[in-house]
């Protein structure tokens, strides 16, 4: 996850009031819904989908949760927390090194990220993610609407030579890769195992009012690695990069 894009200026892409208060009320009612039994049949042509997370380099995060709403309505909770995936530092590095061989500016080129498998879920309608920006530090929710566009794609087979088994096969995009950066920015990707990820949406988080751990902390973040924090005192933060 080292090769990167040449980072592009991007303008916030800055939510409505309405569209937020609808994806609230849809929220809402998923939950409700949610505590029901309903028969459906799921539209998958595979077992499952993949919600996947990662971070710029040295721009740790921590997930609080992350939430699932499919098609049919059906609240996945806990679909993802914890930590994402990242280039640096490294998961056994300790210290600070002399040179610092990753770069926070823009997103990776082909991310995959770390997360499990929504068993159960038919396509994704809208994901909550509520993350500790370790960086800053700040606490942000999202809600992440899935274009009807984005679910197609992700039902559609496409041939693609998979390095793994050394031929050619037939490949779903079923990996849905959510990058998290400092400023409370969410990008979406969909790749598959032999396929290349590409670009979804782009949201805007808001600040979270209660803070981290929905305010049980007294304000107190998870701490930042001693790698990061030198990076980021010595090169900062790169706002506007993602």
């Amino acid at each position: 996850m080292n090769n990167r894009q040449k980072p592009r200026p991007e303008g916030l892409s800055i939510h409505r009031s309405a569209s937020l208060f609808k994806a609230g009320c849809a929220i809402a009612l998923a939950l409700y819904l949610g505590g029901c039994s309903i028969e459906h049949r799921r539209s998958l042509p595979y077992d499952a989908w993949s919600l996947n997370f990662f971070n710029p380099d040295y721009m740790e995060v921590w997930i609080e949760t992350a939430d699932v709403v499919d098609i049919n309505d059906h609240v996945f909770r806990g679909a993802g927390s914890g930590i994402p995936s990242t280039g640096y530092p490294r998961g056994l590095s300790k210290g600070i090194p002399a040179v610092f061989k990753g770069d926070a500016k823009g997103w990776f080129e082909d991310p995959t990220g770390k997360g499990r498998y929504v068993t159960g879920a038919d396509l994704p309608r809208l994901v909550y993610v509520r993350w500790q920006s370790m960086a800053e530090p700040q606490t942000y929710g999202a809600y992440i609407e899935i274009p009807e566009s984005a679910r197609d794609t992700m039902l559609k087979g496409e041939k693609a030579y998979c390095g793994a088994v050394g031929k050619w096969k037939t490949d779903y995009r079923k990996f849905l890769t959510i990058g998290l950066a400092p400023g409370g920015i969410a990008k979406v990707w969909l790749g598959g195992p032999c396929l290349k990820a590409t670009e979804v949406t782009r949201v805007q988080g808001k600040i979270h009012p209660k803070g981290p751990y929905g305010g049980t902390s007294n304000g107190k973040h998870r701490p930042l690695s001693e790698e990061s924090k030198a990076y980021i005192d010595k090169f900062g933060i790169p706002y506007g990069s993602w």
